[in-house]
Order: C-alpha cells, then sequence, then structure tokens
C-alpha cells in the first residue's frame, strides 16, 4: 500500500484556496480555474486521497489516505500524509524532501523538473496560468457530482499522467481525478482552504530528522 502510495505522493502534492472573482458564476470551469491560480498566493487546507480500481467495470476504492497542506507560489509546499502512515512531501523552492517517518528516510531531488506537467505544477507551481498553457491543454468537460468539471491533459510525452480532471465549485477547485498512464485512477478531495494566509518563508526550509538516511537524487 504504501509503495503505490509513494508513487502518488512524488507527483501530487495538493491545495486550493477561493479566489472571489466577479461574475465567477458565469465564468467556466477553465476560466475559474485559471483566475484561482492567478490570484491565490498561498493556501493551506486538509486532503484525502483515494486509489480507485475498476471491477467489473465499476470503480471501487482500494486505499484511503489523509491530511494536510500548506502552499505558497511559486514551489513552496508542504503535503502532509498523516493516515494510514505518516509521511511528508515538502519544497523550499529549490529542492523537493520526501521524509518517510516509518523508515526514518528522506529522498531529495531538484524541484525543477520534480514537477513539470503533474499535478504538483497545477497546484503549486508558477503564480500565473501562461506556464499552465505552456505545459497543459485544458478543456471543458461540464457538470457531475454537483461541480464544474475541466479537464488537464499534459502536453510532455514522457508524463506519468493521461490526464487531470479538475472539479470547480463556487470559483474554488475542490477535488482532482488523476488518471495515470497505466491505467489507474486517483481522486483527492480538499476541504476547509484557507485562501492567501500569511505564511513566512522559513516554515518552508526542511530540517532533516536527528538519525535519519538521506538519499540525494
Amino acid at each position: 500500500m504504501k509503495k503505490q502510495f509513494n508513487v502518488m505522493a512524488k507527483l501530487v502534492a495538493g491545495a486550493f484556496a477561493l479566489a472571489m472573482i466577479p461574475a465567477w458564476a458565469s465564468a467556466t470551469a477553465v476560466d475559474q480555474f485559471k483566475s484561482f491560480v492567478t490570484n491565490n498566493k498561498s493556501a493551506k487546507g486538509e486532503f484525502t486521497q483515494q486509489q480507485v480500481k475498476m471491477v467489473d467495470g465499476n470503480p471501487k476504492i482500494s486505499k484511503t489516505a489523509t491530511g494536510n497542506f500548506v502552499f505558497a507560489r511559486p514551489g513552496k509546499f508542504i503535503w502532509s500524509y498523516v493516515k494510514p502512515y505518516e509521511q511528508v512531501l515538502q519544497a523550499d523552492g529549490d529542492k523537493l524532501y520526501i521524509y518517510d517517518k516509518d523508515l526514518n528516510q528522506v529522498t531529495i531531488r531538484p524541484l525543477g523538473n520534480s514537477l513539470g506537467s503533474s499535478p504538483a505544477a497545477i497546484l503549486f507551481g508558477s503564480a500565473g496560468s501562461a506556464d499552465l498553457d505552456k505545459n497543459f491543454n485544458f478543456k471543458e468537460v461540464g457538470a457531475k457530482q454537483g461541480l464544474e468539471w475541466l479537464e488537464a491533459t499534459p502536453k510532455a510525452k514522457d508524463s506519468q499522467f493521461e490526464t487531470i480532471g479538475i472539479g470547480m465549485k463556487d470559483g474554488v477547485p475542490v477535488a482532482l481525478e488523476l488518471h495515470d498512464n497505466f491505467g489507474q485512477f486517483s481522486t483527492l478531495t480538499l476541504k476547509n482552504l484557507e485562501k492567501n494566509p500569511v505564511l513566512k518563508p522559513e516554515q518552508f526550509k526542511f530540517v532533516v530528522p536527528a538519525g535519519a538516511d538521506v538519499f540525494r537524487q
């Protein structure tokens, strides 16, 4: 179970906040999302991540993880899994740190290419929509489950994700559907979002726990 969530964890680290814009109700889902990206420099909240498998043509939840997040654009975030095990993904704008508490192990990698056309690029990347258009194609999907949906398709041929669905409600992205190139399907649900909280840059500085094994990639 941990290995499968670790794959997601390296690519996702998610986090949204409300950007109130004029006439959001009449805007398309794509326009709402791009306005959110432009107007929200930071956010914090909680998430539930679920891995879904298709059984006889029907979706079935196979694994669930919960935790919390905080981010500051561009490229600073802390994505913390609390249950069923503790793991932290933390980026300081330069490097990405992945800490597994059970193993007391830290993996460090350059942040630049770790985001690219991944879900993390949408959540924590630049503070404008230009980079989004550079890395993704967007299209409207329509309404389902009480949300307005758009679909983001990575332009990079080597992306591990085929499509990323984003569900909007009242101008806020509150759900993601992540479809990878191996036929796996995961969802992220975000709640208790706080927009643009005041954050200190030093809180994103990762301190390696005492005695932890450190691996650099």
